[in-house]
């Protein structure tokens, strides 16, 4: 059994786990299937919006899909929840990927 097939096995078992979710999504990622990608991290997202780890890599598959103003978007969200949540590293994170996405790195 491949990892796609033992995380959709695990995601059968416990459709509501959001570190399951997670890990699909960016399998999906990895795999290059970057629309079912997409909607696993923006599901998980609907499902879990305080799982901040999910906002940088769905913008950046957004970026990847060149979908640059909604990555940017979710970069946004991300940092807001990061910093409610105080998880100063997920905000510093996604404000570095935010300012990437805006062309402000070199």
């Amino acid at each position: 059994m491949n990892r796609l097939d033992q995380l959709l096995a695990f995601h059968l078992e416990d459709p509501n786990d959001s570190f399951i979710r997670f890990a699909l999504a960016a399998e999906y990622r990895k795999l290059g299937q970057l629309e079912k990608a997409l909607k696993s991290f923006e599901d998980l997202m609907a499902k879990d919006p305080d799982y901040v780890g999910l906002y940088f890599h769905l913008g950046k598959t957004l970026e990847a899909t060149l979908q640059v103003d909604r990555a940017k978007e979710i970069y946004r969200e991300g940092i807001r929840r990061a910093g409610i949540l105080r998880d100063f590293h997920a905000r510093a994170e996604l404000q570095s990927a935010l300012l990437e996405a805006e062309g402000f790195d070199e």
